[in-house]
């Protein structure tokens, strides 16, 4: 079995769960979100604990089973306590600013970079060089945090650009001039 898989996951009081043929619905004190999941997998709901089980032991199923029940847990997590991500800003003149829904980046490029929120994601901005995005579902935040990133990540020799928080970035020495 899946270590992963076959680790039950406990529903905290004020989470409520319906599972309507293949789609499971989570609702709790932060939001509700609904996930379409796989029909092979079977779920058991009993004292306030879900458990997941796979039908065989084919490769498929296996890969499915412990994907399944990181989704459910991510879901029942998200609508209690909710998902953030941190990025830092670092580099001379680069700083980002939040003007009402839009997310405007200067990261030395001869233009402004702007980003729309997404529904269900939202971005604080601290200070010029940080950047908070938070939000229910796991999914979106990590993906705009990404998306963030990608505008223009962190370089090796200076360590210019957008990273996460924890990330560390592993320098290099860069160029010595022959003379």
């Amino acid at each position: 079995m899946s270590r992963i898989g076959r680790a039950p996951i406990s529903v905290p009081s004020g989470v409520e769960i319906k599972l309507n043929g293949r789609e499971l619905t989570v609702k709790g004190p932060k939001g509700t979100l609904v996930q379409e999941l796989h029909p092979d997998m079977k779920f058991e709901m009993e004292d306030g604990t879900i458990n997941i089980t796979r039908p065989t032991e084919q490769k498929a199923h296996k890969s499915l089973h412990g994907l399944t029940r990181s989704l459910v847990n991510n879901m029942v997590e998200g609508v209690t306590s909710g998902f953030k991500k941190e990025l830092d800003v670092n580099g001379v003149g680069y700083r980002v600013a939040k003007e009402g829904k839009k997310l405007v980046m200067n990261l030395g490029y001869s233009h402004q970079v702007i980003m729309d929120e997404i529904d269900g994601v939202d971005v604080e901005v601290p200070s010029p060089n940080k950047i908070i995005i938070s939000g229910i579902d796991k999914q979106k935040v990590g993906q705009f945090a990404a998306d963030v990133r990608k505008k223009r990540p962190p370089e090796p020799y200076k360590g210019k650009g957008i990273k996460y928080v924890d990330e560390v970035i592993r320098r290099k020495e860069g160029k010595t001039g022959a003379k």
